[in-house]
């Protein structure tokens, strides 16, 4: 039995027809868009990213868009996934938390030995040039 939840339902494999695939890359794409105007050495939160993907609500849907680079090696260099964390300033990728963290690290995004981000100094306001 498939959710009612239109995030739910795009994260199970088995609730796709033929018609939701399109519907998966468009509002992927519409996700990738945005994490690519994220700056170097800058974060944001995966709820921040679906508002400003016109999803809100939809934080748990920007988490299932960046996990499916995990299986698009040529999609995956070009959007910098690593630079979502959760609302918290914490890292919360539960696949590939240490290369996020390096990959922040070599941004000059300091990460705690908790896994926090300052959001204080490294949150992305969107609303800058």
């Amino acid at each position: 039995m498939c959710a009612n939840d239109l995030a739910l339902r795009l994260a199970d494999p088995f609730c796709l027809t033929p018609a939701h695939p399109k519907v998966v890359m468009n509002t992927y794409e519409q996700i990738y868009a945005v994490v690519r105007q994220i700056p170097y050495g800058k974060v944001s939160s995966y709820g921040r990213i679906a508002r400003r993907a016109g999803l809100p609500g939809q934080a748990r849907l920007v988490g299932y868009a960046l996990h499916a680079l995990r299986t698009s090696p040529t999609s995956n260099g070009a959007v910098p996934w690593w630079r979502v964390i959760n609302a918290r300033g914490y890292i919360s990728n539960a696949y590939e938390a240490m290369l996020q963290r390096e990959y922040l690290a070599a941004e000059g995004v300091i990460v705690s030995a908790t896994g926090t981000v300052d959001l204080a100094v490294y949150l992305w306001d969107e609303h800058m040039p």
